[in-house]
C-alpha cells in the first residue's frame, strides 16, 4: 500500500514548527541556534527563579517578583555567546575529528570536557559579570566562590550527554541538543552563581 505524504496545512502544530526549524536551521544555520540559544537560556533563568520561588513560599518566605533583567541576560547570553560558539566549536570537531579516527569517541569527549567546557564556563562567569554591570572583584571573588563548584557539577552532569552529543547526534543538531540540556544546566547556574 503506498503511503501518502501530509501537505504542510493538513499537519499537526508540533510537525509544522519543527519544518520551520530544520528550514531555518538550513538556511541560516548560526542565526537559528543562537536564537534558540537565547530563548532556551532565558527559559533556563525563569525556570531557576521559579524553583527559588517554590522553594522560599513552601518555607514561608517572601516571593520576589520574576527578574526579568536576569532572563534577558541569560538570553544576550545564549544568542551572543552560546548559540555561535557551539556552532563553530562542534562544525571543527568534526574537522579535527573526523568519524574515520578510531580514537575520535574518545579524544571528542576529550576535547570537550577538558578544555571547551572549563573555557566555556570561564566565558559564562565572565560575561554574566559584565551583563551585571559588576566590577572585576566581584568576577574574582565569583570564580574562587563558585567557580570550582560548578565545574565539577558540569563534568558530573554534562559528560555522558556529551558523549552522546559529539558521537552520534549529527552536527547540526548538536547546539539544539546541547541547549535542551543547557535548560536544567543554566538553571543551576543561576542558583550556584549567587
Amino acid at each position: 500500500m503506498p503511503v501518502q505524504s501530509v501537505p504542510v496545512r493538513d499537519a499537526s502544530i508540533h510537525l509544522r514548527l519543527l519544518q520551520q526549524y530544520l528550514l531555518l536551521l538550513k538556511k541560516y544555520p548560526i542565526l537559528t541556534k543562537s536564537v534558540t540559544s537565547g530563548i532556551l537560556s532565558a527559559l533556563g533563568n525563569l525556570l531557576s527563579q521559579f524553583v527559588e520561588a517554590r522553594k522560599k513560599a513552601k518555607n514561608g518566605a517572601l516571593v520576589n517578583e520574576i527578574d526579568m533583567a536576569g532572563a534577558t541576560r541569560y538570553a544576550i547570553f545564549g544568542l551572543f555567546i552560546t548559540g555561535p560558539v557551539s556552532h563553530y566549536f562542534y562544525q571543527l570537531m568534526e574537522v579535527w575529528m573526523p568519524t574515520t579516527d578510531p580514537y575520535c569517541i574518545v579524544k571528542r569527549l576529550l576535547l570537550d570536557r577538558l578544555i571547551f567546557a572549563p573555557g566555556f564556563l570561564l566565558i559564562f562567569y565572565f560575561v554574566m559579570n559584565i551583563l551585571e554591570a559588576k566590577g572585576f572583584e566581584d568576577f574574582g571573588k565569583k570564580m574562587r566562590r563558585s567557580y570550582w563548584t560548578a565545574l565539577k557539577m558540569n563534568w558530573k552532569a554534562w559528560t555522558p550527554f556529551t558523549f552522546i552529543n559529539v558521537n552520534f547526534v549529527p552536527v547540526q543538531f548538536r547546539v539544539l541538543f546541547a541547549n535542551m540540556i543547557a535548560l536544567f544546566w543554566y538553571a543551576y547556574l543561576a542558583s550556584v552563581r549567587k
